[in-house]
């Protein structure tokens, strides 16, 4: 029966795995030869001492930090959730860098789209450094879980002297392992200022590919202001977008904005009721198209007249004969009386469609101040949270981001005010689409003496959630009617519930009786529950049963896919009752596990496993 720790995928096995797959010739002893490497690679292979690099201080550690597997877990907190049995929504509160190591599994090329609001690093930032020994224990002195001297919570002021590499060396390993959960369509964006965008910029074409760039959105963030600006006054923000593969992604449309709609097809003839309202284009091609022999003809218009044009047309005769059959030509006469031809275009297309547009690099219609007044409007004061994003910031994000598609998975772990979550349920709305989000945000504690805190928000993570659970509450008393998912699951970042085996000679009885289980005391069976599906790369949101068996709890994961037992007093009744559950379920595989310390004795425990695979299931494994 093979044994399960605490540990998460091993991101740098998982890579020698598939180099091997590629270049076993590569590979001595179990080794990476370089030498031989360099041989396959070819002329792909720069040697040369002198050659373009980014790098800083720190960028190895950086990369190792994002490798090196995470000891922690995710632990449901069913209280603070909402929907917990039937929402598809994440929210998940820790230390990003951490979650996304615990995310790499269950998440892998599975997020459609990625959007951060990270730290400026404007000097005032929260910025902190990563520990590379152990994270889990780092995180929790941060954040005030535990004591420990000389935490890492502080400001990033120019004067000290590291002010661009700190905020690289946080920023490199979170964004690396992001593209890991990217699907191969996949899009990220990420909102900056121009104090780190262009360190930003070089960073991400490393890590997600020069050739993956798509372009800089730039957002007008406001449209006055600035008396205390001593140079210019800055009224733009950046979103950089970067897809996972190009090649991978379609060609990209929004919907038609309401303002478009309204300022362009407003002309409207007997077919509006099914083609909606037209615009029309002068049929008459201008100087700048080239001189075409067979878009030089004449056009018979309703009444019988002949109309020719003073150069050529835009169409050819084919495409102007479709045109006439389907009412797609304009007839109208100046003050003089000549024609004027122009081709008109429905605001359906020929399904029935409402037509899509091209996406601009230029949002500017939508100001900070939305953002502070959507959050006077939950919270009855923008005291509570500076300068939160506005979600129809994010929204026009996702236009562009999902490409129409539905069902999709959406990311944002540096969650902030939780913008990013109304904005989906907004869009989920609008447009009748089940996309669900998984947002995480650290457990920044608030200064006492701040607004917020007097308010009873003790950290930005619980600010987070009330503004989902308020979004979720306006959204339901104004859209009675629409059957969206409203709900969202909390997890909490912990450290694993397995405890570690540490070879100490002056242990006491007590200590070894604590070892007898090798379950942490003040872990719950969900805690270890969810911590195994992590482990199997599970979707945290798969359904649960419980079942019965001889007096014992069991628990059924996604039909049969996965059965665990953590009992203390697991019998041969258990594991008989669990074999029938595989003919009872019929999954296509069964995988059970049990916890190790939980059979009532060896002999239960060996036969346990031939009983399974009697029965068919061969991956047993304890915990």
């Amino acid at each position: 029966m093979e044994k399960m720790d605490g540990k998460t995928m091993d991101i740098v096995a998982e890579n020698l795995g598939k180099l091997k797959e590629l270049f076993p010739e590569a590979f001595t002893e179990g080794k990476v030869d370089f030498d031989a490497l360099k041989e396959v690679l070819g002329a792909f292979v720069d040697d040369r001492d002198e050659r373009y690099s980014f790098t800083w201080n720190g960028k190895s550690k950086a990369r190792m930090i994002a490798q090196t597997p995470s000891t922690g877990t995710l632990r449901p907190c069913k209280e603070e959730s909402v929907d917990w049995d039937s929402t598809q929504n994440i929210f998940i509160e820790g230390d990003n860098l951490e979650v996304l190591k615990l995310l790499q599994k269950s998440y892998h090329k599975k997020v459609k789209m990625i959007y951060i609001d990270p730290p400026y690093n404007t000097g005032k930032d929260f910025v902190y450094k990563d520990n590379f020994k152990d994270n889990i224990k780092n995180y929790k002195e941060i954040t005030g879980q535990v004591d420990g001297e000389g935490r890492n919570l502080s400001n990033n002021p120019e004067t000290s002297g590291r002010y661009h590499t700190d905020w690289l060396n946080m920023m490199y390993p979170r964004l690396k392992l992001a593209r890991n959960l990217l699907k191969d369509d996949g899009v990220i964006f990420i909102s900056i200022d121009d104090n780190e965008v262009s360190n930003l910029r070089k960073m991400c074409d490393e890590i997600y590919g020069e050739e993956n760039f798509v372009d800089p959105i730039i957002w007008k963030k406001r449209y006055g202001g600035g008396a205390k600006e001593k140079f210019l006054v800055a009224l733009h923000e950046y979103a950089l977008m970067y897809v996972k593969s190009k090649e991978s992604l379609d060609n990209l449309y929004i919907p038609l904005p309401a303002e478009s709609i309204d300022r362009y097809y407003k002309n409207k003839d007997e077919f509006y009721s099914e083609k909606g309202g037209y615009r029309t284009h002068p049929l008459e091609a201008m100087k700048s198209f080239d001189d075409r022999d067979n878009l030089n003809f004449p056009i018979r218009t309703p009444n019988g007249d002949t109309v020719w044009p003073k150069r050529q047309w835009r169409w050819s005769k084919e495409r102007v004969d479709v045109a006439l059959e389907r009412n797609e030509i304009e007839f109208s006469q100046d003050k003089d009386g000549n024609w004027i031809l122009s081709s008109k275009q429905y605001l359906k297309d020929e399904s029935g469609e409402i037509r899509k547009t091209k996406p601009f690099t230029i949002i500017d219609d939508i100001y900070t101040q939305h953002g502070t007044n959507q959050f006077v409007e939950l919270f009855g004061n923008a005291k509570i949270f500076d300068f939160p994003k506005p979600s129809r910031l994010i929204y026009k994000l996702l236009e562009i981001g999902f490409n129409s598609s539905d069902n999709n998975i959406f990311l944002d772990f540096f969650a902030g005010s939780g913008a990013s979550a109304q904005a989906l349920i907004d869009y989920n709305l609008a447009l009748t689409c089940s996309n669900k989000f998984i947002l995480v945000q650290l457990p920044e504690v608030c200064n006492e003496s701040s607004y917020a805190y007097k308010s009873g928000y003790k950290n930005i993570a619980e600010i987070s959630k009330e503004r989902i659970r308020r979004s979720a509450t306006k959204i339901k008393e104004e859209n009675p009617e629409y059957d969206v998912d409203l709900g969202f699951k909390v997890f909490k970042l912990d450290s694993t519930n397995i405890k570690p085996w540490e070879v100490d000679f002056d242990m006491t009885e007590h200590t070894l009786e604590d070892f007898i289980s090798n379950i942490k005391s003040d872990r719950r069976e969900e805690d270890v529950l969810y911590e195994i599906l992590l482990k199997y790369g599970l979707d945290l949101t798969l359904p649960i049963t419980e079942h019965v068996i001889a007096g014992q709890k069991v628990f059924d994961i996604g039909m049969g896919a996965l059965i665990i037992c953590l009992s203390d007093a697991i019998s041969l009744e258990v594991v008989e009752g669990i074999a029938m559950l595989k003919d009872e379920l019929n999954p296509e595989i069964m995988r059970v596990v049990f916890k190790d310390s939980g059979f009532k004795d060896d002999v239960v425990k060996t036969n346990a496993v031939q009983i399974l695979k009697q029965a068919g299931i061969v991956d047993v494994r304890s915990l």
